[in-house]
């Protein structure tokens, strides 16, 4: 299964999968409204802003497995992130990333290795990871990275479709 094949939800509720991102390089990212590094949602935003006319969008998926810090609602996390960050980047279901239920996104994605060859499990919020339009996994950033990093902007540039 390829993971324009992975079937999601919006966080909204309504059926969705990458394939509707197909052509487009995107930086999906495990997110969390009650993170020391929740503040990265403005670098993500200014990523697709700066971005998303050549190609590209940011795809937000809500995780509450690292210390309850995303505990709220479809509703309440999209509120948060509307009214604190000026998110508009496609906000995906609340999902887990790592365990006995880790989604078949980041059974995926959590078999690419980072920069160092480390792959596995999700370490916190706010992974990143980079993939191309024709839906390779490209890169892997880890949370401390910030979205605006050198290295993530330069491998982000480097797949652009436009």
């Amino acid at each position: 299964m390829g993971i324009y094949d992975i079937e999601l939800h919006t966080l909204a509720g309504g059926p969705a999968s990458l394939a509707d991102y197909r052509g487009t390089a995107v930086l999906a990212v495990n997110v969390a409204s009650k993170c020391g590094l929740t503040p990265q949602y403005a670098g993500l935003e200014r990523l697709q802003e700066k971005y998303a006319g050549r190609g590209f969008t940011v795809a937000g998926f809500p995780c509450n497995q690292f210390g309850g810090q995303e505990p709220g609602t479809a509703e309440e996390i999209a509120t948060f992130c509307s009214a604190t960050y000026g998110v508009a980047f496609p906000m995906f279901e609340k999902l887990e990333v790592n365990g006995p239920g880790r989604h078949a996104l980041y059974e995926t994605l959590t078999a690419v290795p980072d920069a160092d060859g480390e792959a596995g499990d999700i370490q916190w919020n706010f992974e990143k990871f980079l993939i191309a339009p024709t839906g390779e996994v490209v890169g892997r950033f880890r949370p401390r990275t910030e979205p605006e990093d050198p290295a993530l902007v330069a491998a982000l540039e480097a797949v652009l479709p436009r």
